[in-house]
């Protein structure tokens, strides 16, 4: 069985190309971050060489940008050719059978730069509030001064939709 399946932000703008049979095709490479980080505990990213053919690749390069996130299913694929300095040279890459876009339509680099200032705001604000030794979810059955939380989580269930203590799993 060949089947790969790979999350990560595409490299470069795509280009759409066109084959001497005229089939549209483009290729690109995908930085897909590593399960763990180095050593040195930094996050290292493998970049992966793909091609896509037809609606996909015209779609591709209509619709994502660099940097911007996808899904690609597809199949391993190995091919020799014979470099411009006339070497033999073996290419692995992804062929795409299907490619999922991951971000909202009209995302940007510069949406997602505005995305990145939000979370290292978010972190910064998360890092200067006091650490509690149970985190509260922070919704409308909660009540952060109050001890007694799980009761009044379980009444204002309750309230909101008219049920029994019977009825309740737990």
């Amino acid at each position: 069985m060949n089947r790969v399946i790979l999350v990560g932000r595409i490299t470069r703008d795509p280009e759409l190309r066109t084959s001497p049979n005229n089939v549209p095709f483009t290729t690109f490479s995908i930085a897909v971050n590593r399960f763990a980080p180095s050593a040195n505990g930094e996050r290292e990213a493998d970049f992966i060489n793909c091609v896509a053919f037809n609606k996909q690749a015209e779609n591709l390069c209509r619709f994502i940008r660099k940097g911007g996130q996808i899904g690609v299913e597809g199949k391993l694929q190995t091919r020799k050719y014979v470099a411009q300095d006339g070497s033999n040279r073996i290419a692995t890459e992804v062929i795409c059978d299907s490619i999922t876009f991951l971000e909202p339509k009209g995302t940007t680099q510069s949406t997602q730069v505005a995305y990145n200032d939000y979370a290292s705001y978010e972190n910064s604000y998360m890092q200067s509030q006091p650490k509690s030794s149970t985190p509260q979810p922070q919704n409308n059955y909660y009540s952060s001064d109050n001890s007694n939380n799980k009761t009044n989580q379980y009444d204002e269930v309750k309230k909101q939709f008219d049920i029994s203590d019977d009825d309740l799993p737990f």
